[in-house]
């Protein structure tokens, strides 16, 4: 799966963008967002933007954390995730969208449990230093960006890893797992 040269930040979150229009103008950031466009046209605007870092809000696993959020909720049509997963697959492989190298998670605290979960759990999980929480301002995102660290990238095997998401139960996910006897 393709990567840009930019540093590519998904803000997610309620305020995501308004947030994220707040960052336009900033030196070397290239803001993206939704409003108004197609999801090909944003996926279009971020693989063609040239900054040191693009931060958009059109998540590439958006769909996938809420039939995720969605089963262990009981929200969602049995087969959701599975459809969700497969559909984000599909778009990764044809690199028509991107991961992201950080998610910024605008007040998780103010998120349900779940979801909350979904993004300090089984996100944060698989890539600890690329999901960091922020205060739902550009202000706050605009600090973060000065400090945003190098960690390990997204599994190896994203589809592998995508596609176990249906046994991660929201109150373990993130944690290490426990050795079987």
């Amino acid at each position: 799966m393709r990567r840009l040269s930019s540093t590519v930040v998904v803000v997610a979150g309620e305020q995501a963008g308004k947030v994220v229009a707040g960052l336009d103008g900033l030196r070397n950031v290239r803001a993206i967002t939704r409003d108004g466009r197609s999801p090909a046209e944003v996926d279009q605007a971020v693989n063609q933007a040239v900054a040191t870092y693009v931060v958009h809000d059109a998540d590439p696993l958006g769909a996938v954390g809420d039939a995720w959020a969605g089963l262990f909720d009981g929200a969602a049509p049995v087969g959701a995730l599975e459809v969700a997963t497969e559909t984000a697959l599909a778009a990764l492989r044809s690199e028509r969208v991107v991961l992201p190298d950080y998610y910024v998670v605008l007040d998780p605290g103010e998120m349900p449990v779940t979801r909350r979960h979904w993004w300090l759990g089984v996100l944060a999980g698989a890539a600890p230093a690329r999901v960091v929480p922020a205060g739902a301002s550009a202000s706050a995102v605009t600090e973060v960006l000065g400090r945003l660290s190098p960690g390990r990238w997204w599994p190896a095997d994203v589809e592998g890893w995508l596609r176990e998401l249906p046994r991660v139960v929201p109150d373990q996910a993130g944690l290490p797992s426990k050795p079987t006897a």
